[in-house]
């Protein structure tokens, strides 16, 4: 569907702004609500509710919105990111000798999106089915750069472009939403450090880091400044660091580990194979 010239303009996502808005004044209405699992807490807070109505709102069968009205609302999301990041950017300055101080913990917490990948999620993969998508698909978290990464060596038309390109969407819709109540339920548990929480939510994704992050805000407001800090010094270091990780290690390494392990634990293996 093409979108009209009036769905172009700016003047023209009058509806988007109201709908915006309204969530917004849902979701600090609502304010945060915390359910108490016994070994930890599971928070819900308002950028979370406005994720949920905003999948509602979009949902195709409602017609409650076009197609191009969507386009309109995902630039004007990565507008808003620009603005968060920016705003990012003025704490990272001045915080720039307690980063470095940090060096290598942040460096060192790439080394969970590894192991988080290939090494569980491709053994995963292979025993529900997957076949070469299960390359694409667990090689790396799957954002941008990872999504270049996949294109340039096999296709976006091939089975492991189709892998990445899958847990791309998939984060998209739902990665925001489950590393929100993630981190909320880690950080109420007590064991780990509400820095070391910071750093595992820059995955890449700057929806998925400022959910996470917000989660971890509410759980621990007297270090939200530092959480937003050391979450954006992650997410920076996993988009840069993180590319060329992929490129020279998780990529080779996981296409290696399928033809290795494919025979051995893949659900369509005949019988009797080696």
């Amino acid at each position: 569907m093409k979108q009209s010239k009036k769905e172009k303009s700016l003047l023209s996502n009058w509806k988007l702004h109201i709908i915006a808005f309204v969530f917004v004044l849902i979701g600090e209405a609502i304010g945060v609500i915390q359910f108490d699992l016994g070994v930890g807490t599971i928070a819900l807070f308002p950028m979370l509710y406005a994720l949920v109505l905003g999948g509602i709102v979009s949902f195709p069968k409602f017609k409650l919105l076009t197609e191009g009205q969507m386009k309109n609302a995902a630039t004007i999301l990565g507008i808003s990111f620009m603005l968060f990041v920016a705003k990012l950017g003025t704490m990272l300055g001045p915080s720039l000798p307690q980063i470095f101080e940090a060096g290598l913990s942040l460096a060192f917490q790439e080394v969970g999106h590894i192991i988080g990948t290939f090494v569980i999620g491709l053994p995963i993969a292979l025993l529900i089915g997957m076949k070469r998508e299960a390359i694409g698909s667990t090689f790396s978290i799957d954002r941008e750069p990872n999504l270049a990464i996949i294109s340039e060596k096999y296709g976006a038309d091939s089975p492991e472009g189709r892998g990445a390109l899958g847990v791309y969407v998939c984060g998209t819709v739902f990665g925001a939403i489950y590393l929100a109540l993630l981190a909320g339920f880690l950080g109420s548990i007590g064991i780990f450090h509400p820095i070391s929480l910071a750093m595992g939510a820059g995955v890449g994704s700057g929806s998925m880091m400022a959910a996470a992050s917000g989660a971890l805000a509410v759980t621990f407001p007297n270090d939200a400044e530092d959480i937003a800090l050391f979450a954006a010094a992650a997410n920076l270091i996993t988009t840069i660091l993180g590319t060329y990780i992929c490129v020279f290690f998780s990529l080779p390494v996981t296409a290696r580990l399928y033809e290795w392990l494919e025979p051995k634990i893949g659900r369509s293996r005949k019988k009797g194979a080696a």
